[in-house]
């Protein structure tokens, strides 16, 4: 499964903190695939084949702090486990334009990463495509600043790192099939 980190589509789409949501619309559109919303798993799913891989894109429309919540339901149902789930989030740690992958990392104060592994029983061993969104100078700005849409240069930034995120994980799959 490829899951990205989200807070609920009508609201907070065009946010910093949506950037998981960005990359998986992206990553189906390079397939040329629409999700449909699936109301119980609280989300947006899809199937997709990539390489000999057979791929759940999917999208939580709900709180990001319980996001762990809606993917666990979805990792459930079609018998995922949690180092095949590929998650991809907003970082603050990263400059905006940056996307990185990582494996078994805990959740970096990340409230989606930190629900996810809640979810799972603490196991922190999955797949992350953290793309940066910088961090605000001031640290008490850090919810409005997350919760807010980018600037229209950094959205460009973004939409390259997303560009960036969805080769690779082209890359990983590839690697996964062989």
């Amino acid at each position: 499964m490829i899951t990205g980190l989200s807070n609920p589509k009508n609201t907070y789409h065009n946010t910093r903190h949506n950037l998981g949501s960005w990359y998986i619309y992206a990553l189906a559109k390079n397939f040329n695939i629409l999700l449909k919303e699936e109301k119980k798993f609280f989300g947006f799913i899809t199937s997709i084949r990539i390489y000999s891989n057979n791929i759940r894109l999917f999208i939580p429309n709900i709180f990001m702090n319980i996001n762990g919540n809606a993917i666990h339901k979805v990792a459930s149902f079609y018998n995922i486990n949690l180092d095949e789930i590929l998650v991809a989030h907003d970082d603050l740690d990263l400059e905006c334009g940056t996307a990185k992958i990582k494996y078994s990392y805990g959740h970096g104060g990340h409230n989606g990463l930190r629900s996810i592994i809640n979810h799972f029983n603490k196991k922190i061993n999955f797949y992350r495509f953290r793309i940066g969104i910088s961090r605000p100078k001031n640290k008490k700005e850090i919810s409005s600043f997350v919760l807010s849409n980018p600037t229209t240069e950094e959205t460009n930034l973004i939409d390259i790192s997303i560009q960036y995120a969805i080769r690779e994980t082209l890359v990983l799959l590839n690697k996964m099939s062989n």
